[in-house]
Formats: C-alpha cells, sequence, structure tokens
C-alpha cells in the first residue's frame, strides 16, 4: 500500500489530502473519505488504508484547508459552523476533494464512492444532492438535514445511511425527513439503524467529548460489514 499526501485546491484555499492506494493492477474505483467535525485527523486516515485493503483507492480529504485540526472542541464547531453556514462553499470543498481523486490516473472515474462521518456524513450527502456522478454514498452518524431537499433528484447513486438510534444529533425525525426527502426522488437508499446506539459510534475516541457523543463497538463493525456490501454493489468485488 502506498500513501501520500495529495495538495490540491478550490479557488485560493489548498489542501492537504491523505491517499491510501492498493497499488494494484489496472484503474481502480476510489472513493472519497470525509471527516468529522475536528478535520483530517487519524480516525478518517484509519479508514483510508482500511477501504485501500479492499482494493480502492482512498482519498481522505481537508475540508477546512491547509490540514488544519482542531485542538478543542469549541474549535471544531466554529470550523464546521462556517462550512454549514455558507453551502456554497462547502460544496466547492468537498467537490475540489472529488476532483483530486477522479484525476489519479490509475482511479476509474466512473467507479467512484464518497463516504462520511459525523459533519463529513453531510458533506458526501451535499456532493451527492449537487449532481456528483457517483456510484455510491455511505454516511456514518451522518447530519441528514439539508437546506437543499429538492435536490435531491440530482443524486445519481446508491445510498447507504447508518445511523444510532440514541443520536441526539439525529434525532428520528430528522431521519424520517430524510426518508421521505430520497423517497420522492425516487432514489436508491436505505437507513440502518443501531439500538442503543449514540452519535460518533464508530470513533474510539469519541467518549468524553460531549453527552451526545459515544463509541460503540458492534455498530462500528456492523457499519463497516454494511458498508463493505454496498461497495461490493456498486463497484463490484475487487
Amino acid at each position: 500500500m502506498k500513501i501520500e499526501t495529495v495538495t490540491y485546491s478550490a479557488g485560493e484555499t489548498n489542501f492537504q489530502g491523505y491517499l491510501a492506494d492498493p497499488e494494484a493492477s489496472g484503474r481502480r474505483p476510489g472513493v472519497v473519505i470525509v471527516h468529522e467535525a475536528p478535520g483530517l485527523n487519524d480516525h478518517p486516515k484509519r479508514r483510508a488504508r482500511m477501504i485501500a485493503e479492499l482494493g480502492y483507492v482512498a482519498l481522505a480529504i481537508d475540508m477546512y484547508g491547509g490540514g488544519h485540526i482542531a485542538q478543542k472542541p469549541e474549535d471544531s464547531m466554529n470550523l464546521m459552523g462556517a462550512l454549514r453556514e455558507d453551502n456554497d462553499r462547502l460544496r466547492r470543498h468537498v467537490r475540489a476533494g472529488y476532483d483530486a481523486l477522479v484525476a489519479r490516473p490509475n482511479v476509474d472515474g466512473k467507479r467512484i464512492g464518497a463516504m462520511g462521518y459525523c459533519f463529513g456524513g453531510l458533506c458526501v450527502l451535499e456532493l451527492a444532492r449537487m449532481g456528483t456522478p457517483l456510484a455510491g454514498i455511505v454516511s456514518f452518524h451522518g447530519i441528514l438535514s439539508t437546506k437543499n431537499p429538492d435536490e435531491a433528484k440530482n443524486i445519481t447513486g446508491k445510498i447507504l445511511v447508518c445511523t444510532g438510534a440514541e443520536d441526539p444529533l439525529v434525532p428520528p425525525e430528522q431521519v424520517a425527513a430524510f426518508e421521505t426527502e430520497m423517497t420522492k426522488a425516487n432514489v436508491d437508499w436505505q437507513v440502518i439503524t443501531y439500538g442503543g446506539t449514540k452519535h460518533a459510534f464508530t470513533n474510539p475516541e469519541a467518549g468524553g467529548r460531549m453527552p451526545a457523543l459515544a463509541y460503540n463497538a458492534n455498530a462500528d463493525a456492523r457499519s463497516w460489514d454494511s458498508m463493505r456490501t454496498h461497495w461490493f454493489e456498486v463497484f463490484g468485488k475487487p
């Protein structure tokens, strides 16, 4: 496996992505990975390596620019909040990461997926809503609400949402609204809800930061297995 820092830009903002390449023969499917609120830290990088182990080229992208990682919870909220308030900028940043992955010579641009965690789940769904040609999208404990529900008609790929039944940041009414949005747009979607599970359930470092956050090993393993099945369906097994 080859690990590489990939630099790319959107306007005057420069980004530093983390690429994990299985170095297999031929052009491979590619997966964009979008981080949680703190930024491109160890969690999305580890997931990129795990995706590469499946045989896909993975790019964990940088939504804030300069590889910036928040050191305090309030800094995370400020960074994330600024992008959520400026949805056009959020979309430019996530699309720039997508374009950087597609530009790789060993990536099959017709077989691209996107997955995200928490804030990253929101980002990949916005990437899909803007009509980006994605084969598949996976959201892990991601924010499902949007300012642009009518744009669900632009979604081209199959969607998998993995969410916690006790996640106060993604309550049942938000999940229900998302399901209605997807159904009205005739999107191929599925939502898997894990009982006894809070927000950030895939991240072993989540506990203790906020009452809403808690790692759940069972939900982590089950959601990863569901994601594998999803990618095998949309890409085929490597």
